[in-house]
């Protein structure tokens, strides 16, 4: 209720930061729409060419998510990724393989993280937020590339279906999920991307990166990284 943070029983000063608290949490959300970074349109306008270099790549090339635990009750083979920079760091090799996707990538303001994301058929990546100091800086995006039916996504409580061609932008910091209940492998581009300015993530993140993923930025920066077998 907006009247009760004017009342005149409070002082000005506080009525004021109240309601600027409540304008903030009116305008965070899971989804964004993706009009409102015209920057990524490069992604949705190449879309094709950058699922050909994906379809030039094969299944030894991708390497399991590190976090296991996430996805391996329901397929211990679930989450498979493919990246080109990682936290921060261009993986050379990967990227040499993509030239095209890396161009298109490397022309995403504030981009931190960008690759191939693969849900295997009955995976199930559990309920979950992100890292601390992390996902709290950073919104997420999905550029549908293969997309079978009856897979989703949850973020906050909502959901959608990704589309072939088409951006989801959502808050990473937030609880979410991600279910392929379809036959077929899922894959999207996933990339990472600073705050622009006036945006705000909602999570409320106490833990930074897992081991797994610690180990996984440590194997990266001494070229340790191995695709799985």
């Amino acid at each position: 209720h907006i009247a009760e943070y004017m009342g005149g029983s409070e002082s000005t000063a506080s009525s004021s930061f109240r309601f600027s608290l409540l304008q903030t949490r009116m305008s965070v959300k899971p989804f964004y729409e993706s009009s409102e970074f015209g920057f990524l349109q490069i992604l949705e306008e190449n879309w094709q060419a950058i699922k050909e270099e994906l379809r030039a790549l094969r299944q030894g090339d991708f390497m399991l998510w590190p976090e296991r635990n996430l996805y391996e009750k329901s397929n211990p083979e679930g989450w498979k990724v493919f990246g080109l920079y990682s936290f921060g760091k261009k993986l050379d090799d990967n990227c040499s393989r993509c030239p095209i996707t890396t161009r298109i990538v490397e022309q995403i303001p504030g981009m931190t993280m960008a690759g191939f994301s693969a849900l295997a058929p009955g995976a199930h990546i559990m309920p979950h937020a992100g890292y601390a100091e992390y996902s709290d800086k950073v919104l997420r995006c999905h550029l549908g590339l293969d997309i079978p039916q009856n897979c989703v996504l949850r973020v906050g409580g909502q959901s959608r279906h990704w589309e072939e061609g088409k951006v989801l932008i959502f808050d990473d910091s937030l609880t979410h999920e991600a279910w392929n209940h379809s036959e077929q492998v899922r894959t999207v581009l996933l990339l990472d991307f600073r705050l622009p300015e006036g945006f705000k993530t909602q999570g409320s993140l106490q833990k930074g990166f897992t081991p797994q993923v610690e180990k996984l930025i440590e194997d990266i920066s001494t070229g340790h990284l191995q695709p799985s077998e």
